[in-house]
């Protein structure tokens, strides 16, 4: 099966990507055997297959969200290593 020969500096050039010369001359080969195999699977007989997004079916697992007794807020706060207006106070960590 003959294919064309995809452009990968354009492509590259396309995404935003820098290339090396060695990426260059690799990248060619790989992509084309990447799409023989997508062409290869254009082959397969799919007539009455519903389009999926996962090869099984996927269902949220999503418990009911109830509050469950703990410590209370003064203990809470007690344990902290700081704590102004009745919160926890946490370093910053974005500049």
């Amino acid at each position: 099966m003959a294919t064309e020969h995809i452009d990968v500096r354009y492509v590259a050039d396309l995404a935003r990507i820098e290339l090396t010369p060695e990426e260059e001359a690799t990248f060619p080969k790989q992509l084309d055997e990447i799409l023989g195999y997508i062409h290869k699977l254009s082959e397969l007989d799919v007539e009455g297959i519903e389009p999926t997004a996962h090869a099984s079916p996927v269902f949220d697992r999503i418990r009911e969200d109830v509050a469950k007794p703990g410590i209370g807020r003064d203990a809470f706060l007690s344990n902290a290593p700081d704590s102004a207006n009745d919160q926890l106070r946490v370093p910053k960590v974005i500049e």
